[in-house]
This record gives C-alpha cells, structure tokens and sequence, in this order.
C-alpha cells in the first residue's frame, strides 16, 4: 500500500515522533521528555477527498454463527482474505479481512463456555491470532512465530526480525514455533469474567501493518451475573471500534512500511518509528459515523484499535453541555463500583465499559464524542442523534461486581522492575525493554503458577503495556495514587512520558510461554516485547 505523505519536522516535534525528534535535533533524551507531547507518533495525511464528519451512520458489525455447538462448546470458522469495501463514502478500500468485513465479525460467547475457531488463512502472508485479553492456554495465544503459513511459502522462511529504519534486518530464530499451513484451531476456554476482549494479528514484527489493513474483531464474553444487572442491553448496547487510519490517492490504506508486500523487510520509515497516526477516525470501520438514540441510557463498549493514538473522550451536546460518562468495567470485566468521568483517557488496546445517559437531551440535538487529544478532524471521533423519547428500565447498581481479586504488596513473592524506553537496535533505532530487544529463544520473565508479584514500569515516552493470559491492578502511578481511570482489573496500562507506574497480579491460569510488550504496535514491531514463562 502507498507510503503516505511525509511530516515535516516541526509537525514531529509536535506530535512526539520521539526517535527521530532525538536523531534529527540532538535534544537530550530529558529535554524530548521535558515536552510532554500528548502522543508519541507521527501523522499520516489522506490524499483523497474526506467525507465531512456526523454523516455515515454507525455500522455494528455483525456477530458470527457457530458452525457447531455440540460436545458442551461452540465451533467458529473465520476466512482470513483479501476484500474490498467502501470505507469512505463512493472510495473502495482494499483491506486484509476475517470473513470480508472490517472490522471482523463479532463473537459472542458465554463464561466458562469454551470457544474453538478454526482460522484458514488465504492472504498473501503468514498470519497470526491473539484474543487480546483472553485466559488462554499458551498453544492458542497466538505466540508471534507460532505462524499460519499460507499456501505456496516457503516451509522455512527466513525469519526477518524487528525492522528500523536503517541497516538491514536482523534473522532471528525461534525453535519452539509451532508452525502451521493454512489453517490453525485456536481454543479459548474462556473460564474468565465477563468483559469486551478483542482478537487481532499478532505476527512476528509485522503486528502493525497486519492490523492496519484490517485484521481486527471484538469478542463479547458475557455471564448471568451480569445479565442480572439490568444495564442496558439490546440495541442500547453499542460495541465501538475506534481506530485511526490514513488514506492514499487510489483509495488504499496508507502506511509506511519499508516492505509494502510485508514478506521481507519489517519496519516503517524513519519520521513514524514512535508511531504511525492516521488523519481519519474510524468507528465500527465508518469515518466520523452518527448514531441515532433514543433519549436513554446507552452502554458503550469502547476499545481502542489504534496503532499508537491515544484519546481523550469527551461527550458533549450542541448547546456546549458535557454529559458524564459512567465507567462500569474496564479491560478484564465489571468494576466494583461505577466510576464517572468528564474527561476518559484511553490508550492502544484498552477497553472501557461506559454508560451514557441521553435522557435530559433534547429530541433531535447532538451529542458528539470529541477527542480533546486530536487537532483539526482528528478531534471528531462520532455523534450520536437524539431521535425520540423511549421508556427506559435499565438501571446502574451501585455495586457492580464482588469477584474482583483482592490482591495486597504483602502477597507478592517478588518485585521487578522494567524500563520502556528507545535504543539501538542492529544498527538503527528501536524500543526496548530493560535494555533489551525481544528475542523469542531468550528467557526474560520466570515464574511459578499461582504466584503473585509486583512490577515496577517505568517509561521514556507513552507506551501502552500489555500482559497476556493475566489481569493486573495497579497500586500507584509515580508514587501517588491510581487515577480514577485505573479502577478495576486491566490488562493494559497507559504510562505517560517519563511516568512510572506499579502493578500486581498473580499468574495462574496456564503454564507456557507468553509475552508482554508495548501495545503501541509501531513499538511492538520494532522489539518492545518480552518473554514471561510460567512454569
């Protein structure tokens, strides 16, 4: 797909392309952090014709069949392929797809019911899948070089390893990949609280790329605890993808890899390595979308699919009037208690659970979901229209869950600290953890099933950290107390320019070999990714 067009320094310095911002103006590591951009990237531009905001309804993708439900779990079939779709009111996109649409379709299941999707891989690459969020045994998390090689490649290939933009890419290999062709079982026993996850690509450095054309889905796991709650439910519950994404002249998704086949050659070029940012926001795949509502509370299952843009969510109706936006669960399920928010910051792969109430607004205004983070269109995520007065039963208990894990310092076994920061690698720049870029045959992280530990993160420029197979909750952000945001169990953290934060968790589940790693998936590609065994 085209590169799209280039920044120019000064938009750099702007936006935090934090490698080249130290590269090109020799600051000082502290002075690039004294600045504290609000995000860490560079921004592509379209180069077609955008649609003007609040005009393209919101499209609520569709939730897949099983093809069998026998033998107490439920059976999927997803088709990874190439499609086409208009994106862009009368633009056709082509896009890399689970079953043809972007996003892909939604998968419902219940708690403790296990999940078996069966992924047949036609696109032109290897591919891999991760249930972002789910409990997972470590065959079917979706290992980066655990591959599903399409037909005709190679059944060694050389294993190219965390692109740059300089020097030539590194060849790693990984002797415990399980590879295989065509198609690959994933089995998710989902024995884990009801919550939003989200399942997307999770190839070895290529993660970004892959995502960005497309491959991206939600899956829902719901229980009869929450059914119970009388939230709203139905067609007031509303599952929104927002997702950053740029435009070439022809239509296409720009983006700009070294390697536009995504065969050989990792990496993007030099003004993106903090992060590639799109000038389109994307709702359910639909540019600037709106919403027709009835005055009532709605229940919004917001998760952020970017590549590295962060938001800052905001309602706020035509007369200038800011509704609240009620939190009641977060990454890994329901809060104990609802928590309200003005103003809700929300990182790559974080999820928020939120209700809206409508109800006081008046029948055919607006209300717009604004991103105070953003300039110019970017600013605008969606809106919904307040269409009509409809009878509204649903409620917001004022305890929401009692499962959640009471973990305390004194129950930690050991604490570990790790460092998120920009360095060398093989010549060129890149992100690193404790000093070091990921390499699948090291050993990073060891610890025993059922322990449970405190990590320390500490972070030169925003990196969204992400565990896989565990939860966490975090106990202080910079020595001070959690932000509001931070209430419940996450398994994404956002730290901030130069912030340090501190986790608990406790890793039970499965034993095997997982990872955690930046989820800004720039950051991801280029090596911020490191091994936790659990043995």
């Amino acid at each position: 797909m085209p590169e799209g067009r280039g920044v120019t320094r000064r938009r750099m310095l702007g936006v935090g392309g934090a490698l080249g911002l130290t590269a090109a103006s020799g600051l000082s590591a502290s002075a690039a952090l004294a600045r504290r951009p609000p995000i860490t990237g560079a921004e592509l531009r379209s180069a077609v014709t955008l649609p003007p905001p609040f005009q393209t309804p919101l499209p609520i993708p569709a939730v897949l069949k099983p093809v069998s439900t026998s033998g107490g779990g439920d059976h999927y079939r997803i088709t990874q392929r190439e499609a086409r779709a208009e994106l862009l009111p009368g633009v056709t996109t082509p896009l890399w797809t689970y079953e043809g649409s972007f996003p892909g379709p939604t998968i419902e299941s219940r708690r403790g019911r296990p999940v078996t999707v069966t992924h047949r891989n036609e696109l032109p690459v290897p591919t891999v899948v991760h249930l972002h969020g789910g409990r997972t045994p470590a065959a079917s998390d979706g290992y980066p070089t655990d591959l599903v090689l399409p037909a005709g490649w190679p059944d060694a290939p050389s294993r190219p390893g965390h692109g740059s933009g300089h020097g030539a890419p590194h060849v790693m290999h990984d002797p415990r990949a399980v590879v295989t062709r065509l198609t690959r079982d994933y089995t998710f026993p989902l024995d884990q609280r009801a919550t939003l996850l989200w399942y997307h690509d999770h190839r070895m450095d290529f993660t970004a790329p892959a995502i960005w054309r497309g491959l991206a889905g939600l899956h829902i796991v719901r229980d009869d605890a929450e059914d119970a709650l009388g939230l709203p439910a139905g067609p007031r519950e509303l599952p929104l993808m927002i997702a950053d994404r740029a435009f070439a002249a022809d239509g296409s998704l720009a983006y700009p890899s070294l390697d536009p086949t995504l065969r050989e050659r990792p990496g993007v070029h030099e003004p993106y390595l903090g992060g590639v940012l799109g000038d389109v926001i994307l709702v359910n795949g639909a540019p600037w979308p709106v919403h027709e509502a009835d005055a009532a509370r709605y229940r919004l299952r917001i998760l952020n699919a970017s590549n590295a843009r962060h938001y800052e969510l905001e309602a706020v109706t035509d007369d200038g009037r800011r509704l609240d936006l009620v939190q009641i669960g977060a990454d890994q399920g329901l809060l104990a208690t609802p928590v309200t928010h003005r103003l809700l910051p929300v990182a790559p792969a974080e999820r928020y659970d939120v209700i809206i109430d409508f109800s006081d607004v008046p029948i055919g205004s607006r209300v717009r979901l604004l991103n105070r983070l953003g300039s110019g269109r970017t600013r605008e995520v969606m809106a919904f229209r307040v269409a009509r007065r409809a009878a509204d039963d649903s409620t917001i208990p004022r305890t929401l869950a009692t499962d959640l894990p009471t973990w305390r310092r004194t129950d930690a076994v050991r604490v570990r600290d790790f460092s998120f920061r920009a360095g060398r690698l093989h010549g060129g720049h890149g992100w690193l953890i404790g000093g070091l870029p990921f390499d699948p045959a090291r050993s990073d992280v060891t610890t025993r099933l059922g322990d449970v530990e405190v990590w320390r993160l500490i972070a030169d420029v925003h990196h969204p950290i992400h565990l896989h197979l565990v939860g966490f909750q975090v106990l202080s952000r910079s020595g001070r107390p959690p932000l509001p945001h931070d209430a419940g169990l996450k398994d994404t953290i956002s730290l901030r320019p130069g912030e340090a934060a501190e986790i608990i968790t406790r890793f039970d589940g499965y034993r095997g070999r997982y990872l955690f790693h930046c989820h800004n998936a720039e950051h991801e590609d280029m090596a911020m990714m490191a091994n936790l065994e659990i043995i």
